[in-house]
């Protein structure tokens, strides 16, 4: 029978929940704010912050008391405004339930203001990346005011009236297409015409139009 591995938790703990306001209730943000918190750690120690929900946790060993109390303050005084962190890309699709293409096309036209820039080296590589980043504010409106389905129904009336004008504008190519191609009609006969008739000149002599 197999042992059961037995785990003893490190001796120093702290936790820090985050508040509704500044997590909007998503594990993406909340994972966002803790890459924001490690990356002011010293890098030895940046995994001995963790998230679990909605809320940060730091473990440290025995021997680490000392480093343990000056970690803590550090996280503590970063948390400080928290609330005001710019939202990122992958943290406000979550929040707002929106996908990528939805994000840039609101972009794009003004409906989802952007707050901003932001550049950042990817990990391991020398390629940055630019994004746009989003004001936490802005994001708690929209979604208090759950006007992203308005959006989505102003985007599937614009693409039906798209479909429309592009149907008429088929419809008319061809018509004047085929207008083109199609030999004009013969008008129909006029007065001095119809005296070019066959056997008129005989019946005139006979004096039938006297």
């Amino acid at each position: 029978m197999r042992k059961k591995k037995i785990i003893i938790p490190p001796p120093f703990v702290q936790m820090w929940t985050l508040s509704p306001t500044a997590s909007f209730g998503s594990a993406v943000r909340a994972k966002g704010i803790l890459l924001e918190i490690r990356a002011g750690l010293p890098l030895a120690i940046r995994k001995s912050l963790d998230v679990d929900g909605m809320t940060l946790i730091l473990r440290m060993a025995e021997d680490c008391e000392d480093e343990f109390a000056s970690t803590s303050s550090v996280i503590t005084k970063a948390l400080e405004g928290i609330e005001n962190l710019p939202v990122i890309p992958r943290e406000i699709q979550d929040i707002l339930g929106i996908s990528a293409g939805e994000r840039h096309r609101w972009l794009k036209d003004g409906r989802l203001p952007s707050a901003g820039t932001r550049t950042v080296r990817l990990s391991g590589r020398a390629r940055q990346i630019t994004f746009h980043v989003f004001d936490p504010r802005v994001v708690e409106d929209l979604l208090d005011r759950g006007i992203v389905d308005e959006w989505r129904e102003e985007d599937m009336a614009a693409r039906a009236e798209n479909r429309r004008q592009a149907a008429y504008r088929t419809k008319l190519t061809r018509s004047l297409r085929k207008a083109a191609h199609t030999p004009e009609k013969r008008g129909a006969p006029t007065d001095e015409a119809a005296t070019e008739l066959r056997g008129w000149g005989d019946f005139d002599v006979d004096g039938l139009l006297r």
